[in-house]
Parts: C-alpha cells; structure tokens; sequence
C-alpha cells in the first residue's frame, strides 16, 4: 500500500472546507490500507514532503491555489506524481470564461459533431478595466449584451463555492453585485441567468475511460444554490440520482433526458482533458444542458456532492480514491 501525503487547508476563501475534505480523504484511504500524511498547505509544505518522501500526493485544497495550476506546478516541479489534474488543465479550468471556447476547440479537434453541452453567453471584464478605463460608466449596454437581458449573472471568473456570485434583476442592481465579485477575484463574468433544475456531475477516470456517476439534483429552498447554501444544507435538499420527475413526465423520455446529461457533462470533462476525478455543475432548463463550471478538486465533506453521486453509484468513497491513487503508487 502507499504512502499517500493529503494537501488540504491553504489559504483560500475555502480553507474550512479543504480541512473537512482532507480530513476524510484521509480516513478513506486509511480504510484501504494507506498510510496518509495530512499536510497543511504552508511554507513548511516544501521541506515536509521532501524529507517524509510520499508515494503520491492527493490534493484536497480548493478554491486558489488547489485548481488554479499552483499546487500542481509545484508538484510537477518536484516530480512527485499526485492525483489529479496537470497544471495545464487547472490553469484552463480554473478561468469559467474559457468554457466555451474550450468545447468548441474540442468538437474542432476531435471531430465530434454530436456534442450536446451547452453553456450561458456573457461577457468577461477584468478589475482594471473598472479601475482605470472607466468600464463602470457603460454598465447600461450589459442589457444589450446578454442575450434577453435581465436577470444576468454576475460571478467571479475564478473560483468556487458560489461565493461572490449574484442574480441581477436590473441595472440599479448590478455596480453592487460587481464590487462584491472583485472582492473575490480581479475579473468578473456576467451571463445569462439560466432557470432550471439544477444538477451536479460527478466523474472519473480519464479521457474515454472517464465514467459518470449519477447525477446529483439541487434544490435550494430559496433563490439558487448560493455560498449560504452550501455552508447551511438545511437551506437545501439534493437528490441523488436526479428524479426522473423533475426532467420530464414521461419516464422513458426522463431517463432519455438522465443520459444527456450525463453526455454533456463527459463532453466537457474531456474537452478540458480532466484527469482522474472531477466535477460538472449545469442546469438543465428544459431543453439542453447548460453547463457552467469544472470542478477539479471536488469537495469530500460529509455533505459534499461527490461522494453523494459515489454512493449512488453503489461504491464507497474508500474504493473510488484506493483506485485512483493505485495506479500512481
């Protein structure tokens, strides 16, 4: 068995949830018969893995620094192998704006010409351009931009858990909303707002080995699946697999339905050549899958969304990660 080093803490918006998510990562390879060294990200990280010389690194940190290509440059540096995404794919994931482009070049690619994944239009603006070219004073043609207008929504271009994300429901609203993105990031997305069911993708393997797990349905009891929700889940119930109800009426079109889903989401997986593990969050508005974010470093805490799916699939968290950090060690 191996000796496997688990990143978590750092020193992102995410820290608390990282802790939580290392802290059972480790408990499920322990139950696999690994030995893990838990290993708060900090200016010891370095010297510490170096002389405890792990087998594999399993990455638990998110938000900065644990999906933006950092810890994994730095991994790649010291030629330790880890679970996980390359730095590459971080680097292209880490930034939402790069989702359509990135299928498009994938579909170019790869000659696929059955994709179904889709995604919400908007616009991308960098913290300088408020700063200092005065992007502020043609806030009124964000209405002509954004295919039907109000509501839109606005979010940090990097990062997770929802947090600095807004529905803007008119102009009056939306310098606010800006302002508190860029509290948490130095560019802004502002996008379609997109109603529907709510759905997370869970994934693993790699490439066209790479298998979805069943989907998981989100229904928040007010608004949308916000940074509220996801630190309070009595704000919020999940279902999971997703019910067949809530995609159609009809059972046999629903599961036909399931299967898109599942297809947009391995489409998006494997135009971003995500690596062992990962997670697809979308909203099906009645028509197709409208993806939004990758997720390469998916949460591992008791109410995590990942290991919802694992269990839904009939597996254990335990079985999923010994797999993944096998084939390393």
């Amino acid at each position: 068995m191996a000796k496997v080093a688990v990143l978590m803490g750092g020193s992102s918006f995410e820290r608390e949830f990282s802790l939580i998510s290392g802290k059972n990562i480790c408990a499920a390879l322990e139950e696999a018969g690994h030995r893990t060294v838990p290993l708060d990200t900090n200016e010891q990280l370095v010297p510490t893995l170096r002389s405890e010389r792990p087998d594999v690194v399993y990455n638990a940190l998110h938000g900065k620094h644990g999906e933006d290509g950092t810890i994994q440059s730095l991994l790649e540096f010291l030629e330790i192998p880890f679970v996980g995404s390359p730095a590459s794919v971080c680097h292209r994931s880490w930034n939402k704006d790069a989702l359509h482009s990135s299928i498009i070049k994938y579909r170019q690619i790869s000659g696929e010409t059955d994709g179904v994944a889709s995604w919400p239009p908007g616009v991308y603006i960098a913290a300088d351009a408020f700063k200092s070219m005065g992007a502020a004073t043609a806030l009124d043609l964000i209405e002509k931009r954004i295919p039907g207008g109000y509501p839109v929504c606005v979010k940090p271009a990097h990062g997770g858990s929802a947090l600095g994300v807004h529905r803007v429901d008119s102009q009056d609203e939306l310098g606010e909303a800006i302002l508190d993105a860029l509290s948490y990031d130095n560019a802004v997305n502002i996008e379609q707002w997109v109603e529907g069911v709510e759905l997370s993708v869970s994934i693993v393997g790699t490439g066209w080995d790479a298998r979805a797990l069943p989907p998981v349905e989100i229904v928040p009891h007010r608004g949308f699946f916000d940074a509220a929700a996801r630190m309070d889940h009595g704000l919020v119930d999940f279902y999971c697999p997703v019910r067949l109800s809530s995609l159609w009426s009809n059972e046999s079109e629903a599961q036909a339905i399931r299967a898109e889903i599942e297809r947009a989401a391995l489409e998006v997986y494997r135009a971003y050549s995500v690596v062992d593990l990962g997670r697809i969050d979308m909203i099906w508005d009645g028509g197709a899958a409208r993806c939004f974010e990758v997720d390469v470093s998916p949460g591992m805490t008791d109410h995590s969304l990942f290991p919802a799916a694992v269990a839904a699939a009939g597996l254990t968290l335990s079985q999923v990660l010994d797999e993944l950090v096998s084939q390393y060690a």
